[in-house]
């Protein structure tokens, strides 16, 4: 293995293809290159780009429903982390669809020209997905998008059917839980982050309004 990818081994314990690893890198390069051009990701991320964005993206791979035939991803922006998982799902050889929600005309059009050339299972919707209805999907990812209350309103109102959420915690994180649960009951099961000491994940099922 090239030095180059040594900090992708971490991925190793998820089973992620060593050949994963060249395409992982072929859309690092095009993130990079569109971002001369529009405000893709923050540029104080650029030097830590692997582990910031690939690995944090990338770790969520063990808690997707692949029972399922579609994973949404609600707000991609960059295609973080929906571009990242289907990459994997590719190199797993796993049949699933990756919907990837961007309401920008210009990130959905550099979205599109990714799923391209990478030959990627995905589609993507430049739409508002707070105004979309009765959205039936396996597991429903959320990073960087909306606070917490926010995103599990959106998904108990606008999903039919879902096998489970899992959402990207910041820094704030545990007050966004604490106020979630003022109104909404749920099952969850939290996750150390790979890439922050400050992070976390959740994986969360049976969404209801208080």
């Amino acid at each position: 293995m090239d030095e180059n990818y040594d900090n992708y081994l971490i991925l190793d314990k998820f089973n992620v293809p060593r050949e994963t690893f060249l395409e992982l890198d072929e859309f690092k390069k095009l993130i990079l290159e569109k971002s001369k051009e529009i405000n893709l990701i923050s540029p104080k991320t650029i030097n830590n780009f692997k582990n910031r964005h690939i690995i944090d993206c990338a770790q969520v791979i063990d808690l997707i429903d692949i029972n399922s035939k579609i994973c949404t991803d609600i707000g991609s922006g960059a295609g973080l982390p929906g571009i990242v998982l289907s990459i994997i799902l590719k190199g797993k050889k796993i049949a699933m669809k990756m919907n990837l929600y961007e309401k920008s005309y210009h990130k959905s059009s550099f979205l599109r020209s990714v799923s391209k050339k990478l030959k990627l299972n995905s589609e993507i919707f430049q739409e508002d997905i707070f105004k979309k209805k009765n959205l039936v999907s396996g597991s429903i990812l959320a990073r960087a998008f909306k606070p917490l209350p926010v995103v599990l309103d959106l998904v108990e109102k606008n999903f039919d059917k879902y096998t489970n959420l899992i959402v990207f915690m910041g820094k704030n994180g545990k007050q966004l839980l604490e106020e979630a649960f003022k109104e909404w009951e749920f099952e969850y099961k939290e996750r150390k982050s790979l890439t922050s000491d400050d992070s976390f994940l959740l994986n969360i099922k049976n969404i209801k309004k208080k």
